[in-house]
């Protein structure tokens, strides 16, 4: 390979969060350290019939703060929240858009489901007015590209562009296509991440038909997602966005960024097993977390967190841990795992785009988030858990696993920069 073509170290240089915690990465963070859970029984809309009545909404949130109103009208839920993740990760990374070559300047920003909200209500306005009543919006405004594509209008970046939906592996794929594209030259500068906003009648009804969401603990919401815990019986449902600013060391250098840490490693599989259940023997996903740790030249032992899918579904977070087991060895009982959706919820297609910036923070600030309702230990999840309260340790490397249904699986790795 010629020197022209050698490939680039990718770094974090900005992180923007919209959460049930509030908007930005200060109050996100502070409240992932100190155990705080972000769920609530759901207020938008009436939970009266649905068995599960609690999630991690994002009620304070106001797209006018970050859009025009009349274009944030125009948009679904999930886009507003994409567009707010984005304007607060450029300001973290001190980047001006305009200061940019736009040309090579992308966004992937993925989705599990789109525009759920606008799909509701434009069903509705069907059924009950009759088709001249439907929005001509609606169908940009619903579809699950359209977030990348509505942020970088606002932004003004002409590079990469697409939208990545593997259901809750959507964030985490957007993120490891970024950099890939980064490292291989086809960008300078990357927003990446996830966005969603499927906390809706269409969208409970749907899940809790499935059986998918936790019922048991919806008067006691604030422990209700308790992953790795022998009590979990489902997830919780949260809203909002994270997205990373992603640029080749090079540019981030020049300009005397400053670094979170580095991405070195991105791999993407396919369980082949069933549409929703992960596969038992975790082959797929263990070979994932085999494969990051190969690209980034490490062993298994050098890995210091895993911020864990753990939805707090019985499968999952009992197969997961399996995976780890099989990917990491005698190795996985030394390292902390911890699942941080016990605070946010589960985002679905954002997941990974707040759960890199966990493992980024971690690196940081040497901290790992606790994962909390951790009180009685399940026998087939045998691994250090960071149970309930926040822990001190340098981490070196970290990896973010993320599922979607389909059997897609999405792991990164990341390092501090050396």
């Amino acid at each position: 390979m010629s020197e022209a073509f050698q490939r680039k170290r990718v770094v974090i240089t900005g992180i923007g969060t919209v959460t049930s915690y509030g908007d930005g990465v200060e109050p996100f963070w502070e409240n992932l350290l100190a155990g705080r859970s972000g769920i609530a029984k759901v207020q938008s809309f009436d939970v009266t019939d649905y068995p599960s009545k609690i999630g991690a909404e994002a009620l304070h949130f106001n797209a006018g703060e970050y859009m025009d109103p009349k274009e944030a009208r125009r948009n679904d839920r999930y886009t507003q929240f994409a567009v707010a993740a984005s304007r607060l990760a450029l300001k973290d990374a001190s980047l001006d858009p305009a200061s940019l070559d736009a040309d090579r300047f992308g966004v992937l920003i993925g989705s599990g489901i789109g525009g759920m909200l606008t799909i509701q209500t434009q069903s509705r306005r069907l059924y009950d007015g009759g088709p001249r009543k439907v929005s001509p919006f609606m169908i940009p405004s619903l579809i699950a590209n359209i977030a990348s594509g509505v942020v970088a209008i606002e932004v003004g970046a002409r590079g990469p562009n697409y939208g990545i939906v593997s259901a809750c592996a959507s964030g985490t794929h957007s993120i490891g296509e970024a950099y890939q594209m980064l490292r291989d030259g086809e960008a300078d500068t990357m927003l990446a991440g996830g966005s969603e906003a499927a906390i809706t009648e269409l969208g409970y009804a749907g899940f809790c038909s499935m059986k998918a969401m936790s019922t048991s603990y919806n008067d006691a919401p604030e422990t209700a997602s308790r992953p790795f815990d022998k009590g979990r019986d489902g997830f919780i449902m949260g809203e909002g966005s994270g997205v990373l600013v992603m640029e080749t060391l090079e540019s981030a250098q020049a300009r005397g960024a400053t670094i979170y840490c580095e991405i070195a490693g991105y791999s993407a599989t396919c369980d082949a097993y069933h549409i929703t259940s992960p596969d038992p023997e975790g082959k797929a996903l263990g070979k994932a977390m085999t494969n990051v740790i190969k690209e980034a030249g490490i062993e298994a032992g050098d890995v210091s967190y895993i911020n864990a899918h753990g939805t707090s579904t019985p499968y999952n977070d009992k197969f997961e841990t399996g995976a780890i087991k099989k990917a990491l060895g005698d190795a996985a009982y030394k390292l902390a795992v911890s699942s941080t959706k016990g605070m946010t919820g589960h985002l679905l297609g954002a997941a990974g785009g707040i759960e890199s910036a966990v493992c980024a923070l971690a690196i940081r600030d040497s901290k790992i988030p606790p994962t909390i309702n951790y009180n009685e230990p399940d026998p087939d999840c045998d691994l250090d858990y960071v149970p309930n309260t926040m822990r001190e340790t340098e981490v070196k490397v970290a990896i973010c696993n993320n599922l979607g249904f389909g059997g897609h699986n999405a792991t990164l790795l990341f390092k501090k920069l050396n």
